[in-house]
C-alpha cells in the first residue's frame, strides 16, 4: 500500500505526453483497485483497514486530478474531435473511461459497483467528479461542455413528432402534454412523493426539452401528478427532492447530479443554446427559450426547491412549503448555493442550506420566491389566468428579458465557475461515510426498502 502511495505521488506528468503518462498511471490505478478489492466490504472494515482504503483512495484521487489538470486541453480535444462535436457529460466519461482505463471508470464498472449498498462503495465516481471539475476549470473547455449540455436529447427529437401530433406523451418518470400555447410538464414519481432518481432526470429533461421544441408552444409549466403515499394519497405533490433510499441503497449515480444541473434545470433557467454556439460571452448570442411557471402543491423539497430557482413564476397553494435539507443529507444542494442568496440574501441562505430552515409559502420570507398563493381548489384558476395572461399578451420579448436578467445575476462564466466547484465537491460528499451516517440518523433508512 505505501508503495502504490508513494508511486502515485512521485508520477511525473507533462504536457504532450498523455499517452505515455496514461499508460504509467493506469498501472497505478489497476494496483490501487486490486488493493482495494482485496479488503473487507467498506462498511465491515477495522480501523486499520479504513485508514489504509482512505490513503489509497486519496492517491488515486490526487493522481487523476494532477493528470486531468496537465492534459485536459488533449482530453477534451480527443473525445470531442477537436471540439466538433458536442458531447455530452455523461457520454464523455463514458468515452474516458474507454480510452484511458483505470483514469475514470466504465460504464460496466459503474453498473457493477451500483449493485453495492452505498456504504461499500470505494469512490469510482469520484474521479468522475474530479475529471469533469478540470474540464469546467478552463474557460474554453467548460464553455464548450456547459454549451454542449444545453441542446436537445436524442430522445426529445426522437418524439416531437408524436408529441405534436398526438398531444401527450408517457415517458414513465415524467408526462408531458400540450394544451393550446402552454406545454405542461409533470413529475410522475407516484411511490416516492415525486422523488428524483436517474429515471426521473432522464424522463424529465426529455419532456421539458419537447416543450422548448414544439413550434406551437409559447411558454412551459411544471407541476406533479398525484401520488399514491398512504398520507397523500390522490394529492398532488410537487417534489419530495433526491430519492434518499435510493441512495442509501446504491441505486442513485454521481451523474445524476452532473446530468440534472448541467442538463434539465439549466435549460429551464437558459433554455437551447444554438448549434457552434460556444463563445466566451456573458451569455449564448442567442438562445431557445421560454418562460416557465412551477405550481407547488403540498412541497418542494431540495431540488424541487432548486427548481423555483430558475424558473420565472410560482403559484403555491396554501400551507405548503419548500426547504433544502442538504446538511441532513449530506450532500450540496445543486446550484441553490449559487442562487438562493440572491433571492433571499446570504445570511438567510446559509440558515437554509446549513441550519435546515423551512419556508412556509404563507409567511412573508417566503414571497421572494413564490409569486401568488391560493388555497387547493383555486389552483387550477390561478393557474388558468397566469397562462392566459402571459400568452395572451405575446411572448415576443421574453427570451430577450430572460437574458438581460441573467447578464446581471449569473452570466454563464459564473456558473462555470460554480459548476467547476460543485462537481468535485458534490463527488466527494456523495461517496462519503458522513452522507450514510446522516441518512441513517435523519432519514432512519436501514428500515426504508426500495
Amino acid at each position: 500500500m505505501t508503495s502504490l502511495v508513494d508511486d502515485a505521488r512521485s508520477l511525473t506528468l507533462e504536457p504532450g505526453r498523455l499517452d505515455k503518462d496514461a499508460a504509467a498511471a493506469r498501472t497505478i490505478f489497476e494496483s490501487g483497485w486490486k488493493l482495494l478489492d482485496n479488503l473487507s466490504a467498506r462498511s465491515q472494515r477495522s480501523a486499520d483497514e479504513k485508514e489504509d482504503a482512505r490513503k489509497i483512495v486519496a492517491a488515486m484521487s490526487d493522481l487523476c486530478w494532477r493528470f486531468c489538470r496537465t492534459h485536459r486541453s488533449e482530453l477534451y480535444d480527443r473525445l470531442t474531435e477537436q471540439r466538433s462535436k458536442a458531447v455530452r457529460v455523461d457520454e464523455l466519461l463514458w468515452r474516458a473511461g474507454e480510452l484511458w482505463p483505470g483514469l475514470v471508470p466504465t460504464r460496466d464498472e459503474v453498473t457493477a459497483e451500483a449493485e453495492r449498498m452505498q456504504a461499500d462503495k470505494d469512490g469510482r465516481e469520484i474521479r468522475q467528479g474530479l475529471f469533469v471539475s478540470q474540464l469546467l476549470n478552463d474557460p474554453d473547455i467548460g464553455t464548450h461542455l456547459i454549451t454542449s449540455m444545453l441542446a436537445p436529447t436524442e430522445a426529445a427529437n426522437r418524439q416531437l413528432d408524436e408529441l405534436v401530433e398526438r398531444g401527450s406523451l408517457d415517458l414513465g418518470s415524467a408526462r408531458v402534454a400540450v394544451e393550446g400555447e402552454v406545454g405542461y410538464v409533470y413529475f410522475k414519481n407516484p411511490r416516492y412523493l415525486n422523488a428524483e432518481d436517474d429515471e426521473w432526470v432522464e424522463a424529465v429533461e426529455t419532456a421539458i426539452d419537447l416543450v422548448l421544441l414544439h413550434p406551437d408552444v409559447k411558454m412551459g409549466v411544471l407541476r406533479g401528478d398525484p401520488v399514491e403515499h398512504p398520507k397523500y394519497a390522490g394529492r398532488r405533490i410537487f417534489s419530495a427532492g433526491i430519492n434518499l433510499t435510493k441512495i442509501y441503497h446504491g441505486k442513485v449515480s454521481y451523474l445524476f447530479y452532473l446530468v440534472r444541473d448541467l442538463g434539465l434545470v439549466h435549460k429551464l433557467y437558459r433554455g437551447f443554446a444554438r448549434d457552434g454556439d460556444h463563445t466566451n460571452e456573458p451569455e449564448p448570442e442567442s438562445t431557445i427559450e421560454k418562460p416557465w411557471v412551477a405550481v407547488v402543491e403540498g412541497f418542494a423539497i431540495g431540488g424541487g426547491c432548486q427548481l423555483l430557482l430558475v424558473v420565472d413564476y410560482v403559484i403555491a397553494e396554501k400551507g405548503s412549503y419548500f426547504n433544502l435539507p442538504a446538511r441532513k443529507e449530506g450532500i450540496i444542494p445543486g446550484a441553490a448555493n449559487l442562487r438562493l442568496p440572491r433571492f433571499v440574501g446570504e445570511g438567510v441562505a446559509r440558515q437554509a442550506i446549513m441550519f435546515d430552515r423551512t419556508f412556509h409559502v404563507d409567511d412573508p420570507d417566503a414571497r421572494a420566491l413564490i409569486s401568488e398563493v391560493h388555497p387547493r381548489d383555486e389552483l387550477d384558476t390561478a393557474l388558468k389566468t397566469v397562462v392566459d395572461n402571459a400568452t395572451g399578451s405575446g411572448m415576443v420579448s421574453a427570451a430577450g428579458n430572460r437574458r438581460a436578467l441573467r447578464v446581471q445575476t449569473e452570466p454563464l462564466d459564473v456558473f462555470r465557475r460554480y459548476m467547476a466547484t460543485y462537481a468535485r465537491e458534490q463527488a466527494t460528499c456523495h461517496l462519503s461515510e458522513q452522507l450514510i451516517r446522516n441518512l441513517e440518523l435523519h432519514w432512519k433508512a436501514k428500515s426504508r426498502k426500495v
